[in-house]
């Protein structure tokens, strides 16, 4: 049985990259003539060209593209084992690296995040938060082991990804004592009302946009916020109403002494973990996930 050479296939998956055997070169430390040969000898190997030359450039045959594809799952799948190994629990103990988009609430963000602890005693968590294509970015290269997000991976997008559904939940809307009015006829009451909404990076801003707009309902908007803690601190000091995830319905009344003026099935918010991975293999993202969908959501 003959084997792939493993060594022929990373030079040929970075010259693809680098678009020269110069380029490739230098990012391997070899000369140019040792990457030559062993391009030639995969490309005997699996009796075909995989480039053409243009001039002085490079370019791929048709094989080449589909070796390359290949190549690149590969490579993509032992940075995974690599990543998950690393993750496993040693001597270090348990390390876990999420990314949390901004717009998600800090309180959603922490109950999703707790399961993980439960893994390990000496779990060691390591959290960035950031706009999402900031975190992909990350995740793509491997320093992320997930990234938590209240939208799916957009599409295209550059970054190969994998999108799984935490759960979802309808809207609350709450208010400061002074404002605690408005729970009567609800949600005429916030025709005119003043309401602070998260940024368009969220998706609910949307959602609560369309809501507003199918129920003939125009308040006045008194802040647009990227940052969810800082939009439920002026909403607790009384300057608009605010809406927030109705899984966490009883937390943010306690916290921010604030009283649920509403509520909505008709708005979802949904809750995503992105993942390099088709499938959840760290073992504390797998408690968040399973977590998430049997508890929290369910």
């Amino acid at each position: 049985m003959s084997w792939l050479n493993y060594h022929h296939l990373l030079y040929f998956w970075t010259v693809a990259r680098a678009g020269s055997i110069a380029k490739a070169s230098q990012e391997l430390h070899l000369a140019q003539p040792t990457i030559s040969a062993q391009l030639k000898l995969l490309e005997e190997s699996l009796g075909h060209k995989l480039f053409e030359r243009q001039g002085r450039r490079l370019v791929l045959t048709d094989v080449g593209r589909t070796v390359l594809r290949y190549a690149e799952d590969i490579f993509r799948l032992g940075n995974e084992l690599k990543n998950v190994v690393n993750g496993m629990p040693s001597g270090q103990g348990l390390r876990v690296a999420v990314g949390v988009t901004d717009v998600i609430p800090k309180l959603v963000a922490e109950r999703l995040l707790q399961p993980a602890f439960d893994v390990s005693p000496d779990l060691r968590i390591t959290c960035r938060e950031g706009p999402l294509p900031q975190l992909l970015a990350s995740l793509a290269l491997h320093e992320l082991d997930v990234v938590l997000a209240d939208s799916p991976s957009p599409e295209p997008v550059s970054v190969r990804s994998f999108n799984h559904l935490l759960g979802k939940c309808g809207v609350s809307f709450f208010a400061a004592p002074r404002l605690a009015h408005l729970s009567k006829g609800f949600p005429r009451s916030l025709d005119g009302a003043p309401v602070l909404l998260p940024s368009d990076a969220s998706s609910v801003r949307r959602s609560l946009e369309m809501w507003f707009d199918s129920r003939g309902i125009h308040p006045v908007i008194t802040g647009d916020f990227d940052d969810y803690a800082l939009l439920t601190a002026f909403g607790q000091h009384g300057h608009g109403v605010f809406a927030a995830p109705s899984v966490i319905e009883q937390e943010v009344c306690r916290q921010f002494n604030v009283s649920v003026i509403g509520h909505t099935a008709d708005i979802e918010t949904c809750f995503y973990a992105i993942s390099v991975e088709r499938r959840l293999r760290h073992p504390a993202v797998v408690a968040i996930a399973e977590t998430a969908r049997s508890r929290l959501f369910g």
